[in-house]
């Protein structure tokens, strides 16, 4: 999925980005085209994450990543109950639109959308008793929260939030590109992609950002070929950059781990089949599925 990669190094750069980087409106529509549409869900990501939510007999889901409601709405339709949030509110109005549209089926009407920062998040949510029974973070969206301070802080207390909101024997399944292979080779895997596929003819290029030697942001420049509503029409060509943190996989598994105070059991998967570090397979996602244990 990503192409031409490059690196670039700087030396006591800061990184510059927005909280929400969906804020104009413009990415936040061409991602509805790009992934938005429930159909570009593959069928092996539908049935791996439904059956990691029944395997822990899951019903009520927050997710707080919900974006376009790609994700929530997939669920709806499998039989869950579900609260999703997300920070752009320009991303929540197809999600609200769409529960507007279907309002009519039970599950729709009972859908609660709320506009919910990470970093603010108990305030921002109403948890349900001792909390969800699953919280899902997916779609590289964890990805997207930077390091300004240059000490993790804002992403661990955003995990501890995230975390807070499990219940006890509950699970948070949180999800990010296979940033080792990226940072390591230069390149991203080339294996294939079963989170989502589009009929848009796209080129993703990315950068690496270096700040005194570390690696410190991935920027995707994404191109996407717009349909125009007269079939006879060449497509339009948009384009848009996205900003990541690029989190390797153990460090990110000791984040998750502190965020829940070590009372918990973490499993990894590699585009959902269970992984261990050295096998000979390259995933493309890492996905970590961590039980509340305490």
């Amino acid at each position: 999925m990503v192409d031409n990669v490059y690196r670039t190094r700087s030396l006591g750069v800061a990184a510059v980005g927005l909280p929400d980087q969906y804020a104009d409106g413009r990415a936040a529509k061409v991602w509805q085209l790009y992934i938005g549409d429930r159909r570009s869900r593959t069928d092996e990501y539908r049935s791996a994450v439904v059956q990691l939510l029944r395997q822990h007999q899951c019903q009520r889901v927050l997710d707080v990543a919900c974006g376009t409601g790609v994700d929530s709405i997939m669920l709806l339709e499998e039989g869950f109950n579900m609260m999703s949030a997300d920070a752009s509110d320009k991303m929540l109005k197809y999600a609200l639109k769409e529960r507007w549209n279907r309002r009519k089926e039970e599950a729709f009407d009972k859908w609660v959308i709320e506009e919910a920062n990470w970093l603010t998040l108990p305030n921002d949510i109403q948890k349900p008793g001792d909390g969800f029974d699953a919280v899902i973070c997916l779609g590289n969206s964890f990805a997207h929260l930077p390091d300004f301070k240059g000490d993790q802080s804002d992403q661990k207390l955003a995990l501890r939030n995230i975390a807070s909101m499990v219940k006890p024997g509950g699970i948070l399944i949180i999800d990010h590109r296979n940033y080792d292979a990226i940072l390591e080779t230069g390149e991203a895997p080339k294996g294939k992609n079963i989170y989502y596929k589009s009929d848009l003819t796209r080129d993703i290029n990315t950068s690496v950002l270096y700040v005194n030697n570390k690696p410190h942001m991935v920027t995707l420049d994404y191109t996407v070929r717009v349909p125009n509503k007269d079939s006879d029409e060449q497509p339009d060509v948009s384009t848009f950059r996205l900003s990541y943190y690029p989190h390797r996989v153990d460090a990110f598994t000791a984040l998750l781990k502190n965020a829940f105070q070590g009372k918990c059991q973490h499993n990894l998967y590699g585009d959902f089949k269970p992984y261990e570090t050295g096998q000979g397979y390259v995933p493309c996602y890492f996905i970590h599925v961590v039980k509340k244990t305490g």
